[in-house]
């Protein structure tokens, strides 16, 4: 049986039961990760599959496309994280019309009962499903309880005496705070993708770079930062951090326009075209600009790659002390 799972149309998925958590789980942070362990543990006491289920596009993706909500993780990455976190089986469900026209009865009875034949399910503090947002944890624990389904809700987890949320986070990377996203979430903040080909201006401008598409979703962070690059080795023992300078952003001076991640790792000559790769964000340089001609915008581009360089090395330095 796959380990994913899009539509709910199907009959029973897990006849033996299952128990499930639900979530955005965008950022897989400390509070996601804190909910999908206990599903995991839960789903080993009782001998079944941990399954988390979770919408692509995001619910507020949908609802607000001209404005959509910074996105923290691209869906691949977050399917793997949760595989990485011991659930067995995700459920990237097709947000659309209609999954988003089902109340949050009908979800109960379809999705959880029907489809995945839960014997628990777990959320966090708040959490809101269904039409309208109308349901929540008294709603699964009333409508589950008919079907023999045990619905419970996690503490909310703490750093600095707030609740740890994907909206914390988004507002550190949008200051450049990478220390505090990185507590938030357990791990340095990266973005991940297969590397795709560009217009190769900056290979003709001498700053070959390694492009990630974010393919229509809006990337939490814009600017020039010093970054490392992983996964660039040839085998696994080969992969050790690149130190780069990459930008984030629509390139105004060229007049790019969807956001692009370039990363121009140093002293490095390779073909990574297909190669995935994770780039991970040190500290922010400066905001994107649009300078008047390309001889100034490469000058730029030069101080930022010593200024990355030099970032780096410090923090190679601090690590070793």
């Amino acid at each position: 049986m796959s380990r994913l799972f899009r539509d709910v149309d199907a009959g029973p998925r897990c006849p033996h039961g299952s128990v499930v958590c639900i979530g955005a789980f965008d950022g897989l942070h400390l509070g996601h990760r804190a909910l999908v362990r206990h599903a995991v543990a839960r789903a080993h006491a009782l001998g079944v599959p941990a399954i988390a289920v979770t919408f692509e596009p995001l619910p507020r993706e949908f609802f607000a496309p001209a404005a959509p909500p910074p996105r923290l993780l691209k869906a691949r990455a977050k399917v793997e994280g949760l595989h990485a976190l011991g659930v067995d089986q995700v459920g990237l469900l097709r947000f659309n019309a209609r999954l988003s026209g089902l109340d949050a009865e009908a979800f109960v009875r379809r999705v959880l009962v029907e489809h995945l034949s839960a014997r628990e399910v777990w959320v966090g503090p708040g959490f809101r499903f269904g039409k309208g947002r109308a349901g929540d944890i008294d709603t699964l624990r009333r409508v589950g309880s008919a079907h023999g389904l045990v619905a419970g809700e996690i503490e909310p987890v703490m750093l600095d005496g707030e609740r740890v949320s994907a909206t914390r986070i988004r507002a550190a990377l949008a200051a450049g705070d990478f220390e505090v996203a990185a507590r938030l979430l357990g791990r340095p903040y990266a973005i991940g993708g297969r590397v795709v080909r560009g217009r190769q201006l900056g290979r003709t401008l001498g700053f070959p770079t390694a492009n990630i598409r974010f393919a229509g979703k809006m990337p939490a962070l814009s600017g020039i930062y010093a970054t490392w690059v992983h996964g660039v080795g040839s085998t696994p023992g080969e992969s050790r951090p690149m130190p780069s300078v990459s930008s984030l952003g629509t390139r105004p001076t060229v007049d790019g326009v969807e956001p692009l991640l370039e990363a121009h790792l140093f002293d490095f000559d390779g073909d990574l075209y297909g190669r995935r790769i994770e780039v991970e964000f040190v500290a922010k340089l400066r905001d994107e600009e649009k300078f008047d001609d390309l001889p100034a915008l490469v000058a730029q581009m030069h101080r930022d790659a010593e200024a990355a360089r030099r970032i780096l090395s410090e923090e190679q330095l601090r690590a070793t002390v």
